[in-house]
């Protein structure tokens, strides 16, 4: 997983080099590292991450080159698409699978569920995030659900996306038959989310770093916590 995030994330970096020098919240970052030094980060962490998936099982080695291709593919969706949010949630959606795939050998029904609840949480997020870039996005002519629609009928559509995440994640629980300490935690989920869109609702700075990251990171954090108390209980 290490491996994966960070190969993507250094692939991102190396094709919106020009791009993100341009846009003036991510202008500072080709000062982190120079192009090389990201190249060779991104052949090390690729070739972790394949080689991570060979020590598991023989389907999660077959589709790791698949994985690695998908979450390279985000970074270029934007150039020809306004579903990249899309395609980010894809990205993102199969770490469940892949994790399900590891511990088990095969995949079912389960987490093809939690993975579709994956891609609309990880949608209804990055359309938040995204509206931050809406200026830029229509200056530069980049594909953007979000100067698409615009800003106001986006946010309504990621909470429609969230809506139906709460929705997968019941669904999930039922078919992977988890009990109630998993259930119970879905209210919490569901308020986290409201106060998510609560935060973003005003396109502050403040407010919607609060609804991407400590809103999510409680989401993400609650969902562990309660599958692992229902595994043990």
């Amino acid at each position: 997983m290490v491996c994966a995030r960070t190969a993507a994330m250094l692939f991102n970096r190396l094709v919106d080099w020009s791009l993100d020098q341009h846009n003036p919240r991510t202008a500072a970052r080709h000062l982190l590292l120079s192009k090389p030094a990201v190249l060779v980060l991104l052949l090390l962490s690729s070739a972790g991450f394949l080689a991570a998936a060979a020590t598991i099982n023989w389907l999660t080695f077959l589709l790791s080159p698949l994985a690695l291709a998908l979450l390279f593919f985000y970074s270029l969706t934007k150039r020809f698409t306004v579903a990249t949010h899309f395609f980010l949630g894809l990205a993102l959606a199969i770490g469940p699978v892949g994790a399900w795939i590891a511990q088990t050998g095969n995949v079912n029904l389960a987490p093809m569920i939690l993975a579709s609840g994956v891609i609309c949480w990880v949608a209804g997020f990055d359309l938040i995030y995204a509206t931050q870039d809406y200026d830029f996005d229509r200056l530069e002519k980049i594909h953007s659900l979000v100067v698409k629609l615009g800003i106001e009928r986006s946010l309504r559509l990621a909470q429609v996306l969230h809506a139906t995440m709460l929705v997968a994640l019941i669904g999930f629980g039922l078919v992977a038959k988890l009990g109630p300490v998993y259930f119970g935690a879905m209210p919490l989920v569901a308020a986290a989310l409201a106060f998510e869109h609560r935060s973003a609702r005003n396109l502050d700075v403040a407010g919607i770093n609060r609804a991407f990251f400590q809103s999510n990171a409680f989401v993400s954090a609650l969902f562990f916590v309660a599958i692992l108390i229902d595994r043990l209980a």
